[in-house]
């Protein structure tokens, strides 16, 4: 029930007299330029049932900023000294007055204590309630958007309003401005019907690197497998334990079911131990989110994630969280909700959670240009306090390229709401991992490895050394006026992400995209977490201020390659970090 029942039976009248003058004060707190690439489909339903997420200010985020980079840099004396879940939540809880502020508002308007859910924190009010009802308390208009190319529907609007005495109680409302599409960033899929029982070109001549030494199985070229993997990466006889108390996990969206059954046959090809052990997974739903076992409905993406994540790292304690969250609005299909935002129901659970997994994979973004920079600085936020307890954090950096956005069809040059060229969200939060793509072996850039420059998020310090290095070796004009410079830089480092063998409904199938390549870097993370815990020392946590420092001499860089896009060549891969392949590998 969303409505207090003993306000309900006030005329609108009289709760009209008991607002102050003051709350009859609007101004404008937020108005976005839609995607060119939505369009106006009509007015929405007054009775569509819409999920309102409110967020309060949070009291001292920059005390917790402040704490992550100490614990996360391996030269300051409290590296490594994580915050609790108690400590985290105390630096962003809202200040009282925000929360009484904004709950007596929701109160006018007949939303009582009782249809209010709150995050951990209490930095974020959940309601839910009918279009006709949010558009009076926010004075404004939402719509039915309709997406060019997918065909996809919103329930948006482009503008809303508050009692000017509220501006500095809430940072953002949502669902209102973000036309996000949020989707999985696999490049491409195919079936190998013709190598179902085994790897082919077993038979073929080990590959060496001469630059590093490693030598490799000959198949790897064409197909790679967890021994690829450990191969190129230099952890063929680390063997991790199931006891020192690490844990790893995967984020599943969109419906994408991780099949127990093709993890089976994806050990017995590639991990016989653990196909000897029947390992498996634990699934957590949230938000409704579902996990079908039936073959049909097994997902590519969730399959991949979960196999070469936890392959990896076998048998450390694994996790599959599914999310639910509807697809977009159907006009002509009646939803109780609509909600398309599943992040931050990933983020209310997982913050709430005592112990959360050490290290965290993602698959799954938005263009940047399509998140408002509200919602996107509160959701980063999110990922700050994971990173201050101590957990890993990886997301695909895009398969799109350069800019990675959305290309005209004509001209395929991207068309951003403002016209410039964006980076990939949530990649481009600071306080994640950008995982970029490379091929074959020895390694060089695959094409679709996204990178760029974010206009949301300012270049962070631990980046400047590395990336005004390669600023500086552009030629003069590259892209002048195309990218923000001073933004947040992609990816900030890479693995292999074409050519994966997994399997799909009973099927072999390969895999190519970042979406490779994040769960690939956190399994290698797991791996690493388990060496520290064994001796006693604490997760890696944030990951991002070590990787360009002292564990940049452990990457091996990637000098060949580039990322066409948006109509472009791309950046190249070269000497140092590079907007294609970051750090290295």
């Amino acid at each position: 029930m969303w409505l207090n029942s003993a306000l309900s039976l006030l005329p609108l009248a009289v709760l009209a007299f008991a607002l102050p003058t003051k709350d009859c004060e609007l101004k404008v707190k937020e108005s976005v330029v839609p995607p060119a690439t939505w369009t106006k489909f009509g007015a929405a339903p007054p009775d569509h049932m819409i999920k309102l997420r409110i967020a309060l200010p949070q009291s001292n985020f920059r005390a917790l900023e402040e704490h992550l980079y100490e614990i996360s840099n391996p030269y300051h004396e409290r590296y490594g000294a994580h915050l609790t879940k108690e400590e985290v939540e105390a630096l962003v809880a809202p200040h009282p007055e925000s929360v009484d502020s904004v709950t007596n508002w929701l109160s006018s308007h007949g939303i009582g204590e009782g249809d209010i859910s709150r995050s951990p924190a209490g930095d974020w009010l959940i309601i839910e309630a009918p279009v006709s009802l949010i558009e009076t308390m926010l004075d404004t208009k939402y719509h039915v958007w309709k997406h060019a190319t997918t065909g996809e529907y919103l329930v948006r609007t482009t503008s809303y309003s508050l009692p000017k005495y509220l501006l500095d109680h809430v940072d953002l409302i949502q669902p209102t401005t973000m036309f996000g599409t949020f989707r999985k960033l696999e490049s491409t899929i195919h079936s190998i019907s013709s190598t179902e029982g085994q790897i082919q070109s077993l038979d073929l001549a080990p590959i060496v690197d001469s630059a590093t030494g490693i030598t490799v199985d000959g198949s790897c070229n064409s197909t790679i497998t967890v021994n690829c993997l450990k191969q190129i990466y230099n952890a063929v006889n680390y063997t991790p334990s199931a006891d020192v108390g690490n844990s790893i996990a995967v984020t599943g969206y969109l419906d994408q079911f991780a099949n127990f059954a093709d993890l089976q046959a994806f050990y017995a090809d590639q991990v016989p131990a653990a196909a000897a052990a029947n390992a498996t997974f634990n699934v957590v739903s949230i938000a409704a989110g579902n996990n079908s076992q039936d073959p049909t409905q097994a997902g590519v993406e969730a399959n991949l994630d979960v196999q070469f994540a936890f392959g990896l790292t076998f048998p450390v304690e694994s996790t599959f969280y599914t999310t639910g969250g509807l697809p977009p609005f159907i006009p002509d299909v009646r939803r109780t909700t609509n909600s398309n935002e599943p992040y931050t129901e990933w983020l209310d659970f997982i913050l709430g959670h005592p112990n959360p997994p050490l290290a965290i994979s993602t698959s799954y973004g938005d263009d940047e240009q399509t998140v408002p920079l509200s919602y996107a600085q509160r959701a980063c936020t999110g990922f700050a306090q994971l990173g201050a307890r101590g957990v890993s954090l990886t997301v695909s950096s895009g398969d799109g390229g350069v800019g990675d956005s959305d290309p005209d069809p004509a001209t395929q040059q991207c068309i951003t709401n403002d016209g410039t060229n964006r980076a990939r969200f949530p990649a481009s939060c600071p306080y994640i991992t950008a995982v970029g793509g490379t091929k074959f072996f020895p390694e060089q850039a695959a094409s679709f490895s996204g990178g760029g420059f974010s206009d949301w998020f300012a270049r962070p310090a631990y980046q400047d050394s590395a990336v005004n290095a390669f600023l500086g070796a552009l030629p003069n004009g590259t892209y002048a006026g195309l990218f923000n410079a001073s933004g947040r830089a992609t990816p900030d480092v890479a693995t292999q992400s074409e050519f994966f063998r997994v399997f799909a409904g009973g099927v072999a199938r390969q895999v190519q995209g970042t979406s490779a390549a994040a769960p690939t870097f956190i399994g290698i993370v797991g791996l690493l977490n388990d060496a520290r815990l064994k001796k006693g020392l604490p997760s890696l946590g944030f990951l991002n201020p070590l990787l360009y420092s002292q564990a940049a001499s452990g990457f091996n860089d990637i000098t060949v390659g580039s990322n066409p896009g948006c109509g472009t060549p791309g950046f190249n891969a070269t000497k140092g970090w590079d907007a294609v392949t970051g750090l290295g590998t």
